[in-house]
Protein backbone atom coordinates (compact mmCIF):
# COMPACT_ATOMS: atom_id res chain seq x y z
CA UNK A 1 0.00 0.00 0.00
CA UNK A 2 1.25 3.47 -0.86
CA UNK A 3 -0.16 6.87 0.02
CA UNK A 4 0.11 9.73 -2.45
CA UNK A 5 -0.17 13.35 -1.33
CA UNK A 6 -0.51 16.17 -3.88
CA UNK A 7 0.29 19.81 -3.28
CA UNK A 8 0.87 23.00 -5.20
CA UNK A 9 -2.57 23.85 -6.53
CA UNK A 10 -4.29 27.19 -6.21
CA UNK A 11 -5.56 30.19 -8.12
CA UNK A 12 -3.46 31.37 -11.05
CA UNK A 13 -4.04 33.90 -13.79
CA UNK A 14 -4.27 32.88 -17.43
CA UNK A 15 -0.80 32.61 -18.89
CA UNK A 16 0.68 31.87 -15.49
CA UNK A 17 2.52 28.85 -14.16
CA UNK A 18 2.19 26.44 -11.28
CA UNK A 19 4.03 23.29 -10.23
CA UNK A 20 2.24 20.38 -8.66
CA UNK A 21 4.01 17.85 -6.49
CA UNK A 22 2.99 14.36 -5.46
CA UNK A 23 4.91 12.62 -2.70
CA UNK A 24 4.67 8.86 -2.24
CA UNK A 25 4.95 7.21 1.13
CA UNK A 26 6.92 4.18 0.01
CA UNK A 27 10.55 3.81 -0.94
CA UNK A 28 9.50 1.46 -3.76
CA UNK A 29 8.38 4.59 -5.65
CA UNK A 30 10.84 3.89 -8.47
CA UNK A 31 8.83 0.80 -9.42
CA UNK A 32 5.69 2.81 -10.07
CA UNK A 33 4.50 4.26 -13.34
CA UNK A 34 3.12 7.67 -12.40
CA UNK A 35 0.46 9.85 -13.93
CA UNK A 36 -1.35 13.12 -13.45
CA UNK A 37 -5.07 13.17 -14.15
CA UNK A 38 -7.56 15.98 -13.97
CA UNK A 39 -11.30 16.27 -13.62
CA UNK A 40 -13.23 19.41 -14.40
CA UNK A 41 -16.81 19.94 -13.16
CA UNK A 42 -19.24 17.88 -15.20
CA UNK A 43 -16.47 16.12 -17.11
CA UNK A 44 -14.80 12.76 -16.94
CA UNK A 45 -11.39 12.35 -15.40
CA UNK A 46 -8.69 12.44 -18.06
CA UNK A 47 -5.04 11.52 -18.16
CA UNK A 48 -2.96 14.66 -18.61
CA UNK A 49 0.59 13.32 -18.42
CA UNK A 50 2.35 10.13 -17.49
CA UNK A 51 5.91 9.11 -16.75
CA UNK A 52 7.05 5.52 -16.72
CA UNK A 53 9.58 3.79 -14.52
CA UNK A 54 12.15 4.28 -17.26
CA UNK A 55 11.29 8.01 -17.35
CA UNK A 56 9.41 8.00 -20.64
CA UNK A 57 6.89 10.86 -20.62
CA UNK A 58 3.64 11.14 -22.54
CA UNK A 59 1.07 13.94 -22.72
CA UNK A 60 -2.47 14.56 -23.86
CA UNK A 61 -2.42 16.78 -26.95
CA UNK A 62 -4.05 19.73 -25.19
CA UNK A 63 -1.10 20.20 -22.82
CA UNK A 64 1.84 19.31 -25.05
CA UNK A 65 4.51 22.04 -25.06
CA UNK A 66 2.92 23.62 -21.96
CA UNK A 67 3.15 20.94 -19.25
CA UNK A 68 6.16 18.90 -18.17
CA UNK A 69 6.04 15.81 -15.99
CA UNK A 70 9.14 14.69 -14.12
CA UNK A 71 10.10 12.46 -11.24
CA UNK A 72 12.73 12.39 -8.52
CA UNK A 73 13.00 8.84 -7.22
CA UNK A 74 15.34 9.93 -4.42
CA UNK A 75 12.52 12.12 -3.07
CA UNK A 76 9.67 9.72 -3.95
CA UNK A 77 8.11 12.61 -5.82
CA UNK A 78 6.53 13.27 -9.20
CA UNK A 79 6.02 16.80 -10.48
CA UNK A 80 3.82 18.49 -13.03
CA UNK A 81 5.10 21.84 -14.22
CA UNK A 82 2.26 23.71 -15.88
CA UNK A 83 3.03 26.77 -17.98
CA UNK A 84 0.90 29.11 -20.12
CA UNK A 85 -2.17 28.04 -18.22
CA UNK A 86 -5.59 28.50 -19.74
CA UNK A 87 -9.02 28.74 -18.10
CA UNK A 88 -9.84 25.32 -19.56
CA UNK A 89 -7.03 23.84 -17.44
CA UNK A 90 -9.16 24.50 -14.37
CA UNK A 91 -9.77 21.17 -12.64
CA UNK A 92 -8.93 19.00 -9.69
CA UNK A 93 -5.61 17.35 -10.45
CA UNK A 94 -4.94 13.85 -9.18
CA UNK A 95 -1.74 11.90 -8.89
CA UNK A 96 -1.89 8.19 -9.69
CA UNK A 97 0.74 5.55 -9.13
CA UNK A 98 0.54 2.14 -10.75
CA UNK A 99 2.35 -1.01 -9.68
CA UNK A 100 0.27 -4.15 -9.53
CA UNK A 101 -2.73 -1.81 -8.99
CA UNK A 102 -3.60 1.88 -9.11
CA UNK A 103 -3.14 4.17 -6.14
CA UNK A 104 -4.68 7.67 -6.05
CA UNK A 105 -4.03 10.86 -4.19
CA UNK A 106 -6.76 13.08 -2.79
CA UNK A 107 -6.43 15.71 -5.51
CA UNK A 108 -5.47 19.38 -5.59
CA UNK A 109 -7.54 22.17 -7.11
CA UNK A 110 -6.09 24.32 -9.87
CA UNK A 111 -8.17 27.32 -10.89
CA UNK A 112 -7.11 29.46 -13.83
CA UNK A 113 -8.96 32.74 -13.76
CA UNK A 114 -8.37 36.47 -13.91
Amino acid sequence: QVQLVESGGGLVQPGGSVRLSCVASRSTFSKYNMGWYRQAPGKQRELVAAISRDVTATYVDSVKDRFTISRDNAKNTVYLQMNRLKPEDTAVYYCCGTWLRDYWGQGTQVTVSS
